[in-house]
């Protein structure tokens, strides 16, 4: 007996003190307990936190955001069976019921800006238990607390209200949670933005490509201007103006990226980037944004690739005839904006199309390009700081600001000079010189002038739908501009995973 008590003793020891060994994670497996483990770790892991946004402004942005607007829309092909979710979106029929939408591309961007804020939360709440340079590790927690606020900015102007996760979700409960209001989501991002500034370097002392202290600040001046809190947006702006870093280019056509070449160039205040070849980092928007069926000669001239290929179904993000008539006479972006392109194959009796020509650089495959994508320039900074400055009633000042940016396309000083002459100044400029970088749909809703703007657009439209590249017979939907909403419906699929939507 008294040997088998010994035996029980001596095995609850050994099981006590196996316990922590037991409880392991299998080494051939990636997880949070065994990755980051250094600063190595992190920067990959920060890089993966970028990923999304190739997808978002490649295949989502300009759907859910430029194309919801004026400025562009879906051109209509009739040889070709509808697509009709990109349809709904352009034309302002999205199908919703009890909050909530079917349409698969709100739900893409829905589930990639949460996919950088999983990625970006998994950083941040493991980043300062680890040692390594103090410097780099405040350079990588600056850029993912920038990209986390980013993320929520962008829900939280395309829906009323999303969940606001800070914590990485490692059951299903937690990914559940209830949602939050717009104050709630605007408090964090503005709290993490502010946090990212003194965190990243300025831009002469960061990696190319990506976030720096003056992005961070234009993040927070986006933000303080959607809210209207004018003079904080100025001292954010005035910081980026009087640092030196950023400087108008002097020639409009050479902003844009190339697809090897001019990336991140001395305008550019944050762009995506996007590589040709075959590492899977290369985007293809400029085809998506192409009129269609075009043929590949038709196509061979604008993308002047050796391999060209025809494209058929439909156009998307095609620019309206309101943008092309929204430039002045003798405007120099106009031309470096926007082409225009013979369709043979095409059943309109005009044949000819307009598309979005700032991005249409040279390349060398079909389908597949490296440009960038320009989430902020500096000609943002200067038309935000000349409105910041503007609605505090400086209209004088804001004149200096804006005419940077209109002689810069050629033309002459503006001529308003009241507050309200000045503030549609300010608005017009922004459309012409933003066109198709995703910004007029947020314009328009932060102004709360979507109702107007896209009424009357809608009515023009359906009154003459040859005008927007419809055939001779053929015309919108009946329910088109039906649902001229602010925000989109929470995504269905979504909410078959929650019960608070």
């Amino acid at each position: 007996m008294k040997r088998i008590n010994i035996f029980i003793i001596c095995l609850a020891a050994v099981m006590w003190s196996c316990e922590d060994f037991l409880t392991i994670t299998p080494e051939t497996n990636l997880s949070t307990a065994t990755f980051f483990q250094t600063e190595a770790d992190f920067q990959q892991a920060v890089n993966a936190a970028y990923a999304p946004m190739r997808n978002i402004v490649n295949d989502r942005m300009w759907l859910l955001s430029e194309m919801r607007s004026d400025n562009t829309m879906y051109a209509r092909n009739i040889l070709f069976g509808a697509t009709e979710q990109q349809e709904d979106l352009s034309d302002h029929a999205l199908p919703e019921a009890d909050g909530i939408t079917t349409n698969v591309h709100v739900l893409n961007q829905y589930r990639l800006d949460y996919l950088i804020i999983a990625r970006t939360n998994q950083i941040l709440t493991t980043i300062d238990a680890v040692e390594f340079n103090q410097q780099s590790k405040n350079n990588i927690k600056g850029q993912a607390l920038f990209l986390r606020a980013y993320a929520y900015y962008e829900l939280v102007r395309y829906f009323p209200h999303a969940p606001l996760h800070l914590n990485p979700v490692t059951t299903r409960d937690q990914a559940a949670l209830p949602l939050s209001s717009h104050q709630e989501l605007y408090a964090q991002i503005i709290s993490d933005a502010q946090e990212a500034i003194p965190l990243l370097p300025n831009k002469a002392n960061q990696d190319l490509g990506r976030v720096t202290s003056g992005a961070a600040r234009m993040l927070l001046a986006d933000i303080y201007i959607t809210q209207n809190r004018w003079a904080e947006a100025e001292t954010l702006l005035r910081e980026i103006v009087d640092s030196g870093q950023y400087q108008l280019i002097p020639e409009f056509e050479n902003v844009f990226s190339e697809t090897s070449g001019n990336k991140n160039n001395i305008e550019s205040v944050f762009e995506v980037q996007f590589l040709e070849g075959p590492e899977g980092l290369q985007g293809n928007f400029l085809y998506q944004f192409m009129p269609r069926p075009i043929s590949p000669n038709e196509l061979r001239p604008i993308t002047q690739t050796s391999n060209t290929e025809p494209l058929d179904g439909q156009g998307n993000n095609v620019p309206t005839p309101d943008i092309i008539e929204a430039f002045e006479e003798g405007d120099e972006r106009l031309d470096v904006s926007i082409g225009y392109v013979d369709l043979l194959g095409s059943l309109r009796e005009n044949k000819t199309y307009p598309y979005i020509k700032k991005y249409a650089k040279p390349h060398s495959l079909h389908n597949i390009h490296g440009m960038n994508w320009p989430i902020y320039r500096y000609a943002e900074v200067l038309l935000f700081l000349a409105e910041a400055l503007n609605e505090q009633g400086n209209s004088g000042e804001a004149a200096t600001y804006l005419n940077m940016v209109r002689n810069r396309a050629g033309l002459e000083n503006t001529t308003a000079s009241s507050q309200t002459d000045m503030r549609e100044a300010i608005f017009r400029e922004r459309r012409v010189e933003l066109a198709f970088e995703n910004k007029r749909w947020f314009d328009l809703t932060r102004t709360d002038r979507y109702m107007e703007v896209i009424t009357d657009f809608g009515q023009r439209a359906r009154n003459d739908p040859m005008r927007y590249y419809y055939p001779s017979g053929a015309t919108f939907r009946n329910h088109a501009f039906s649902n001229i909403t602010k925000y989109y419906a929470l995504p269905a699929a979504e909410a078959e995973i929650t019960p608070h939507f």
